[in-house]
């Protein structure tokens, strides 16, 4: 099921999370980093504080996720991709994509794709 969301619309479903999220980067070795942040949902890009791995991380490969886990059991996560800038220790996430996740009652996945506005 599909649900259009605008980026303030992001911010409202990720404040129904928990209150943080999981920045996920890619290593030079092609190995996952994943680290706990708080981020902040501004207009047109999310914003974190990062540490220096992660932010070596982003410059270097670009495409990241946050994700934000459930804040109750059973409840959907939320994971966002989009393209990222460092600026000192703050990485800017401008999203692509977002998709509320969590494993079906049955087995194998239950998604929702959260569809972001339109790019300017």
């Amino acid at each position: 099921m599909s649900i259009p969301v605008a980026l303030d619309e992001l911010r409202t479903t990720a404040a129904d999370q928990a209150p943080f999220a999981y920045l996920l980067t890619v290593s030079d070795d092609a190995s996952a980093h994943a680290v706990a942040v708080t981020p902040d949902i501004g207009h047109g890009a999310i914003t974190c504080e990062a540490g220096n791995r992660s932010c070596a991380n982003a410059r270097s490969r670009p495409n990241v996720s946050l994700l934000w886990p459930p804040a109750r059991p059973g409840d959907y996560s939320l994971i966002a991709d989009g393209r990222a800038t460092v600026e000192g220790s703050t990485v800017r996430i401008v999203p692509e994509r977002a998709v509320r996740h969590r494993p079906a009652p049955a087995g194998g996945s239950d998604c929702a794709p959260v569809e972001l506005e339109p790019k300017n």
